[in-house]
């Protein structure tokens, strides 16, 4: 497994400045979203963190609800979450909200653009994710943890799961059941257009998962997704 150091080499994007990427999906995206962050953060460079739809608000980050907040903590804090309370210890994207402006202050933004209510699959509703247009990456995220359990359990949208899939909720998921939904247009390809793909299989926890990732991999490079990394929950690590 690769430690924190070796994000950057399966996330090429890190080494850069000016991108602004969205994850969509499920099973882990504020995770994964933080990890990246605090790969690129390394050597003190600036993100923002935030999010079109609802995230839950940090422990580990400063927030900042307006652009006057923002540019302060940035002075001081490598990483800082914008967004404005939302109720329920949740945040929302902050009133008045300019991408162009944000992205001179940052060089990376990281938008958490879905939700999936804490379960490990996902397929998006008509009105989801909602990308900004400004957004040059995306990163769909899947849980591993999915494998092998019915449909109706670990799915959020699960009609719209079904539908892809042509199976009903007591169907147990299967590893070519992830691979169709990361790749489809109607599943976490929704909506991501010319912009660069990345599929994030997390919760890969142990040897069995890894051999599982490495299937999924396979599948999703005959549909011609290439750029597959698979993460583990638990230490946070990306590997190969």
């Amino acid at each position: 497994m690769l430690r924190q150091s070796d994000i950057k080499n399966k996330f090429p994007f890190l080494r850069e400045s000016g991108h602004v990427v969205s994850l969509v999906g499920a099973g882990g995206k504020t995770t994964v979203m933080y990890g990246l962050a605090r790969a690129y953060a390394q050597g003190d460079r600036k993100v923002i963190v935030t999010t079109t739809t609802h995230i839950q608000r940090p422990c580990d980050f400063p927030v900042a609800e307006d652009i006057h907040t923002l540019k302060l903590l940035l002075r001081t804090h490598p990483i800082v979450v914008a967004g404005k309370d939302a109720g329920n210890n949740k945040l929302k994207m902050p009133d008045g909200f300019e991408l162009f402006a944000y992205q001179k202050l940052a060089g990376l933004i990281l938008i958490e653009a879905d939700g999936a209510k804490r379960l490990p699959c996902k397929a998006p509703e008509l009105w989801e994710p909602v990308i900004l247009p400004g957004c040059d990456i995306v990163l769909g995220v899947m849980g591993l943890d999915a494998l092998g359990k019915p449909l109706g359990e670990v799915c959020f949208r699960k009609e719209r799961v079904m539908e892809i899939l042509h199976v009903d909720e007591c169907h147990c998921m299967e590893e070519a059941d992830l691979a169709a939904i990361l790749s489809g247009e109607s599943g976490t390809k929704k909506d991501v257009g010319g912009r660069e793909y990345y599929v994030v299989l997390n919760k890969c926890d142990d040897a069995r998962r890894m051999e599982q990732a490495e299937r999924i991999r396979a599948l999703l490079a005959d549909k011609g997704i290439l750029q597959a990394v698979y993460t583990s929950y638990i230490v946070n690590d990306f590997a190969d």
